[in-house]
């Protein structure tokens, strides 16, 4: 159990090192008018919680830094109150959401970029994720006699299109049919059920209708049910480069290399619970980030968990002001899924 002066003192020396990346001293310390302790008095404090592994000693220096401990003690207890985003963050960030996209994943997009430069860390956002997205209407567009778009929409504000040549065997007509009765039967139905449901209880109905049903239903599930690949938005990756903890290059290797493979981050972000989530250093399972912290949030739509939001950065990460970001972003993203859904079903 800490004393209520060794936690003033961890609290202080965690603050100001976020804040300058040095090692702290005792002497620099007895300086601040919150410490009204000696030289001396912090010294012993400071050798105590060194003892205890709140803090740790550095080869070049006679300071102190926090240690994985301190930090996750930090977090826990001594963060304090997680207040609003200034009145400047939160334009910017409502900005994000008025700006007046046409499909979610643009909010999306922007929201990753639009983080890692509030924060200069680098921001990972998980889309809407496919196990929860449910399939909200079907089209198909004439090009040309032989050519047309298929566009799938999703209740995510997923919009894709899909330009596809029409074999001469599959008429027009039929495919006009087929597309009708999947959208009677399939709105609503998960993305990740189409491919069952279109072969059972779709497939016997289209076979009343449908002259040549097995040319054109063959054809049609090809252009609609592809593999859909995780949505994972990056922004600020080079970031880490300005943080001063991160002068390694194997450090540097190891990082990007991870960020490369977008299945990989997008299996951690999926791990994570719902509100905030804080890991620290070893904690993390990946090896490329164990000398980093991972702060994440989840946006919902309706109590369904949708997707992600990320920072990764130093463990001398603001804590404070990156939960906070995170709140007020996951908080925003979720409604405004709600309203894109809402506005987009009247």
């Amino acid at each position: 159990m800490l004393t209520e002066r060794q936690l003033t003192i961890l609290q202080v020396i965690i603050d100001d090192f976020i804040d300058s990346a040095h090692p702290i001293g005792s002497r620099a310390l007895s300086k601040k008018e919150n410490l009204p302790y000696s030289a001396a008095t912090i010294r012993n404090e400071m050798a105590d919680l060194e003892e205890l592994g709140f803090l740790e000693k550095t080869h070049t220096s006679s300071g102190r830094v926090p240690s994985e401990k301190g930090y996750r003690y930090y977090v826990d207890h001594l963060i304090g109150p997680i207040i609003s985003p200034s009145p400047n963050e939160v334009t910017i960030i409502k900005n994000i959401i008025d700006d007046g996209f046409f499909e979610f994943e643009q909010i999306v997009q922007m929201s990753a970029e639009v983080l890692s430069k509030l924060t200069s860390y680098t921001s990972i956002i998980l889309g809407p994720e496919m196990f929860e997205t449910k399939l909200k209407q079907i089209q198909i567009l004439p090009l040309s006699a032989h050519t047309a778009v298929a566009i799938l929409v999703t209740n995510t504000g997923h919009v894709e299109h899909r330009s596809f040549s029409i074999p001469e065997k599959v008429r027009a007509s039929d495919l006009e049919k087929m597309v009708n009765i999947m959208n009677d039967s399939l709105k609503g139905v998960p993305i990740v059920q189409l491919q069952e449901k279109l072969a059972t209880e779709v497939a016997q109905l289209m076979k009343m209708y449908i002259d040549d049903f097995d040319t054109s239903f063959d054809y049609l599930k090809s252009v609609f049910l592809s593999e859909h690949p995780v949505k994972l938005y990056i922004g600020g990756k080079s970031n880490i480069l300005m943080q001063p903890e991160f002068n390694d290059v194997d450090k540097i290797r190891s990082f990007f290399n991870m960020m490369e493979k977008e299945d990989e981050i997008a299996n951690l972000l999926k791990n994570t619970k719902s509100g905030i989530e804080v890991t620290i250093g070893n904690e993390n399972e990946v090896e490329a980030i164990k000398d980093l912290s991972l702060i994440t949030a989840s946006y919902h739509m309706e109590g369904d968990h949708m997707g992600t939001i990320a920072l990764l950065g130093p463990t001398r990460m603001e804590y404070r002001k990156v939960i906070t970001l995170l709140r007020g972003l996951s908080n925003e993203m979720t409604d405004a899924l709600y309203m894109w859904y809402k506005n987009d079903d009247a």
